[in-house]
């Protein structure tokens, strides 16, 4: 079957309602279709068939079952070859080029003399593509026997390592200071506050925005009993610490702006004790049209009273 004949037959398929009709066009897919990834994809008939998996007919659903496995077979059988095609001419490639770059023979006395003077080989450096993690570095963090603590040193040295060119041993050190130092905290205990605690930890410091906690962390100007105590705040990035703080003199000034400026006058009499010395302000508290409202208020006993 072509794919326009498939998805003839999906659609069909989709519009059959007795199960006679569906178990005649199941087979039909089932005996007609020769399954590749392409076809699969353009017909997206795996995903319509997999729909009757769960269907109360079991001759329908021991059908589909059937039909998945032998498609998703199908389907790597054809990968594993493509990868036994790709991988057969660079491997010969590799094995003239070895060959072609191996030095003649040389004898003994040569040998000797040239590794006397050879310098020695400088370290390579690693080159990362791609983010880093302890998979990839090849790190062990199976350390405890504990998979949980396992798991946040894995997890730890995975946010470390985010844009860092930082040896492994280094990273992983800093991770296992810091699992460690919030485990003691915990008395020595995998909870639910030691998991919130590492969770909330591992976002600050995978933060792409916040590469100075890690630089702060990985040179150890902060250290890990010191790290585990900060608030968010101060972990935050140097530009959100700006923003925050010229928010925060923003509203300060804005709220000083608000407060009532007060005058103090002897045009006002007390009318508890009959003083003269009363301070006010004025606030328009109704509509634009009517007078604004007077707030006095007497500096001798402290007395309120408003009028407009």
């Amino acid at each position: 079957m072509d794919t326009k004949e498939v998805k003839s037959t999906v659609s069909n398929l989709e519009k059959a309602v007795d199960d006679s009709t569906i178990l005649k066009l199941l087979n039909i897919l089932h005996d007609d279709v020769q399954p590749t990834e392409k076809l699969l994809r353009e017909t997206k008939v795996g995903v319509i068939v997999n729909k009757y998996r769960g269907h109360n007919n079991p001759q329908v659903s021991s059908l589909v079952k059937k039909m998945i496995r032998g498609w998703r077979d199908a389907v790597q059988a054809e990968k594993n070859s493509r990868k036994k095609a790709s991988a057969s001419p660079s491997a010969s490639t590799s094995t003239a080029t070895s060959v072609a770059s191996t030095p003649p023979p040389q004898n003994k006395a040569s040998l000797s003399s040239s590794s006397a003077t050879a310098p020695a080989p400088a370290l390579a450096t690693r080159s990362y593509v791609g983010p880093r993690d302890a998979k990839k570095d090849g790190v062990n963090t199976q350390i405890y026997d504990n998979e949980t603590r396992n798991a946040s040193v894995a997890a730890l040295y995975g946010s470390l390592a985010v844009e860092r060119q930082d040896p492994s041993i280094h990273i992983l050190a800093i991770a296992r200071e810091i699992e460690n130092a919030v485990y003691m905290a915990e008395y020595s205990k995998v909870n639910e506050s030691y998991r919130n605690k590492l969770r909330t930890f591992i976002m600050q410091i995978r933060n792409k925005k916040n590469p100075e906690l890690r630089e702060r962390l990985l040179s150890k100007q902060i250290t890990s009993e010191r790290f585990i105590k900060m608030s968010p705040n101060e972990m935050a990035p140097e530009f959100l610490k700006k923003e925050i703080e010229k928010m925060h003199k923003q509203n300060l000034f804005d709220a000083q702006g608000a407060t009532e400026k007060r005058a103090v006058t002897d045009r006002f009499t007390c009318g508890k004790c009959k003083h003269k010395k009363v301070s006010y302000y004025q606030m328009q508290t109704r509509s634009a049209d009517e007078p604004l409202t007077t707030f006095c208020t007497c500096e001798n006993c402290g007395n309120r009273w408003k009028f407009s």
